[in-house]
């Protein structure tokens, strides 16, 4: 019995990288899809995008295209994972906080779910399954010699 409960709740390295692999995939994929909407708009959307930081619609656009296409790549993958993250976070905090800054908590509640999963993998960075674990140990290994 206790073997049971043991394998149950004690900590699984190798599930916690499956684990962060799974949340990568699905979270960057669905991300992406958004980028992708945006790429696919541009130019009907440059004119009219909104513009929350003052930058203009087109170079906010821009800007949310990168974070959504090329940033939710390196997710995906688990490349510089945590660099990653960091302009998703952003684009999410604005989203929350400017954007949709008077609307009711529904509409906040994705860009809300986005941004702590997002924080997470800012935490954990990509797992054992990733490219940035390929890259860590190459660099350790060239380190060593």
């Amino acid at each position: 019995m206790k073997k049971v409960i043991s394998s149950v709740i004690a900590p699984n390295p190798k599930l916690l990288s499956l684990g962060l692999l799974i949340l990568r995939v699905l979270v960057g994929i669905t991300m992406l899809t958004h980028g992708l909407a945006k790429l696919t708009s541009f130019s009907e959307l440059s004119a009219t995008f909104p513009d929350p930081i003052g930058l203009g619609s087109t170079l906010s656009l821009i800007l949310i295209i990168g974070a959504e296409v090329g940033c939710s790549l390196f997710v995906i993958v688990g490349a510089f994972t945590r660099l990653a993250t960091i302009p998703l976070m952003f684009s999410m905090l604005v989203v929350l906080f400017v954007v949709h800054a008077s609307d009711p908590f529904q509409v906040k509640e994705l860009p809300l779910l986005y941004l702590g999963i997002y924080i997470l993998l800012f935490f954990t960075g990509a797992g054992r399954i990733s490219l940035d674990s390929l890259i860590s140990k190459k660099i350790d290994v060239n380190i060593r010699k």
